[in-house]
């Protein structure tokens, strides 16, 4: 594989110390980076996406905290400029985060080298990223299909996102989970959810559409396996992770591990709250970019979404400061860094170069109606 690989782990240092982590890396035509860590990879609570959601952080206090923890991690991000000197607009990365500690590596804020011609600013906005678990992906996939989909009930208008293909909606979560099983059926390019996601230090308040983690565990989702599906999981921390081991056995548990377990080709999830319009108008987008091309791979057209956001953001001034000069809240500059914010918060779990491509629906054909539930 060509890509640049990341690996990020818990740094272990004794009983009693703060809890850490370390990086390592490697890129054809770069020296390695050695493992590293220092006492600016302390876990950080204040910098995961979770926090992005109205009535959280401000959004500018966030984003300033991002960087500051990005200028911790100097090597690493002198590193990948090194390697975006050498590869240019061709370099590809996949981080293998095994800590658990929602590191919003998306985020990563680059600093510029004008000498070099590199701009400065969010990783994910000037570099293809992905993300992976357990080990980094050994091949690039194409699923090829319709849509299937869950949508609950207050989220069934993003069925419209969906209508120039081939789609069966479902409004009933059994009838959905049960069609993930169903082999005889035509191949499914992409299964969308649009729903409702919890997240707690309790693994049965892990919960997408209603399911628990359980009962997503339990569920082979045969369908993926064949197909090597696209899943987008549009619903509050649907890419979140719980590191639990109250069975017995002490791992990260989440949604975006289940369905790669099952045979994912790859997985769009939410690290934070998406239930504002500014999320619905940042999906609506996210879905149109990586659906109008089906010969650009996922990971770049997820680059090429957050890049334009980023651009609309540096246009609109940057980080702004809480307060306007006659002392009220600036709302609307605000609202321009969250969208930002969003932008990098839905996060991609596949092989850099993996495509998707969707069968359009028949001029003239209607739009499937919904299975299961009340739309």
């Amino acid at each position: 594989t060509a890509y640049a690989r990341i690996r990020v782990a818990r740094h272990h240092t004794g009983p009693g110390a703060p809890d850490a982590f370390g990086t390592e890396a490697w890129c054809a035509g770069v020296d390695p980076l050695p493992y590293t860590t220092g006492p600016g990879q302390l876990r950080p609570g204040d910098i995961g996406f979770g926090h992005a959601r109205r009535g959280g952080t401000p959004p500018s206090e966030l984003f300033r905290s991002i960087r500051r923890w990005s200028t911790y991690q100097h090597r690493l991000t002198e590193w990948i400029n090194r390697c975006r000197r050498v590869h240019g607009e061709a370099l590809q990365i996949v981080v293998l985060d095994q800590t658990g500690f929602e590191l919003p590596w998306e985020a990563l804020d680059l600093p510029p080298e004008p000498g070099a011609g590199l701009r400065g600013g969010p990783l994910g906005a000037l570099v293809d990223v992905a993300r992976w678990l357990d080990d980094f992906p050994d091949r690039a996939v194409a699923p090829d299909g319709r849509v299937l989909s869950f949508f609950h009930a207050d989220m069934t208008r993003d069925q419209e996102f969906f209508d120039p293909y081939e789609h069966r909606p479902h409004f009933g979560i059994e009838s959905f989970l049960n069609t993930l099983d169903d082999l005889d059926g035509q191949r499914t390019g992409l299964v969308y959810m649009g729903c409702h996601g919890t997240f707690d230090q309790e693994l049965s308040k892990l919960t997408l559409g209603g399911g628990t983690w359980a009962d997503y565990h339990d569920l082979d989702m045969r369908l993926l396996g064949r197909d090597e599906s696209l899943v987008c999981l549009n619903a509050c921390h649907s890419g979140r992770f719980l590191d639990y081991g109250g069975d017995g056995r002490q791992y990260l548990r989440g949604f975006t591990q289940i369905f790669l377990r099952n045979g994912a080709g790859g997985c769009i999830v939410s690290a934070g709250a998406v239930g504002d319009p500014e999320a619905r108008v940042m999906i609506r987008r996210i879905v149109d970019t990586v659906t109008e091309d089906s010969g650009r791979p996922v990971a770049g057209a997820l680059r090429a979404f957050r890049a334009e956001v980023y651009d609309t953001f540096l246009a609109g001034g940057g980080v702004p400061m809480m307060v306007r000069d006659d002392g009220t809240f600036d709302a609307e500059r605000q609202r321009n860094v969250l969208r930002l914010l969003y932008s990098l918060m839905f996060q991609y779990y596949g092989h850099p170069l993996s495509t998707l491509r969707l069968t359009a629906r028949p001029h003239g054909a209607p739009v499937a109606a919904g299975t299961g539930g009340r739309p």
